[in-house]
């Protein structure tokens, strides 16, 4: 594969060369990831004046629904070119993901200035999967003003995904108990927008979920200038959510006023540093000869039960470390 090519086609905007990019990025072939980091190089500088958007909430929140129609809002209203990541969860016995959400987007995803890519978390805890961060950047190189990671709506593992982007939108649900437990999920005291959706199908339960979330936040303490504003939704009517769309801006040119957002994009690469040492640490180690030999010594002394797992462990590391 021509990696100048490719990086040329997706500065051009190809859709198709960014969702053969993104494949390239998930890949745990060794060929692949090597490919893939020169890929990353090709395409800098990032386009700094693109919005990171995360959105999340529990399962049957609504998020899909207010997606698209934000997204089809954003193109055909606002001129925007709109990116979509949405993360499905991996089974944890077949490690398959059903990737459903282009289908259920499926009037956005029709629109020229529109990508939406569904991918597997493959395990990963944190709403996102390992090469989220990294989709988003090609998604930015490829000129896309904003990016919107959709989370596998899972609760309180989801705190990884405030470390990719510059908004956090949670969507509840009223009666289901996120309005008294809220306060409970670290994931509320991150988001910058709360909107209670589906508050047409019961708009007294919403609007009484809305006062207790606000009630909740101001035993949230933070140390941003920004208070977290609450609002009741209908994903179905543009107007509504217009609405949540218009607080998030304010929200946007808050931090980009005082400075903010620059110091949060420097937090975001000094998050990905870490995390790609990690990664490619682990890449060297896993494909070494020497650790795969003491990997399976110690599932040996561990199944004839001859050591206790701790121990096989401890003596793992401290063989690898002679190496």
């Amino acid at each position: 594969m021509d990696m100048d090519q490719l990086a040329s086609d997706i500065q051009q905007g190809g859709r198709r060369a960014l969702a053969k990019a993104i494949t390239l990025l998930e890949s745990t072939r060794p060929s692949d990831r090597l490919a893939a980091n020169d890929l990353l190089l090709k395409l800098r500088p990032q386009n700094k004046t693109s919005i990171r958007l995360g959105i999340s909430g529990v399962p049957g929140a609504g998020k899909s629904t207010f997606i698209e129609t934000l997204g089809i809002n954003l193109v055909k209203n606002h001129g925007m070119k709109v990116a979509v990541l949405a993360i499905d969860p991996s089974s944890p016995v077949s490690g398959g993901s059903l990737l459903g959400d282009k289908t259920r987007m499926e009037s956005l995803s029709q629109l020229d200035d529109a990508f939406i890519r569904p991918s597997p978390t493959k395990g990963f805890m944190g709403g996102i999967n390992t090469s989220t961060r990294e989709s988003m950047l090609l998604c930015e190189a490829a000129g896309f003003d904003i990016v919107i990671i959709e989370t596998v709506g899972v609760g309180q593992s989801e705190y990884q995904v405030r470390e990719l982007v510059d908004a956090f939108l949670l969507l509840a649900v009223p009666n289901t108990g996120d309005e008294l437990q809220g306060i409970k999920k670290g994931i509320m005291e991150l988001a910058d927008v709360i909107a209670v959706n589906k508050a047409d199908v019961d708009p007294k339960a919403a609007d009484l979920a809305k006062i207790q979330m606000e009630s909740a936040l101001t035993m949230v303490t933070s140390s941003s200038l920004w208070s977290p504003r609450v609002l009741t939704n209908n994903a179905l009517s543009k107007d509504s959510v217009e609405m949540v769309w218009s607080v998030l801006q304010e929200y946007l040119s808050s931090i980009r006023a005082n400075g903010d957002l620059e110091k949060l994009r420097e937090k975001q690469n000094l998050i990905w540093l870490k995390e790609k040492v990690q990664t490619l640490m682990m890449d060297s180690i896993k494909s070494s000869e020497s650790y795969v030999m003491l990997m399976q010594q110690a599932q040996l002394k561990v199944q004839k039960k001859s050591q206790h797992v701790v121990e096989a462990a401890s003596e793992l590391v401290g063989e690898w470390m002679k190496i």
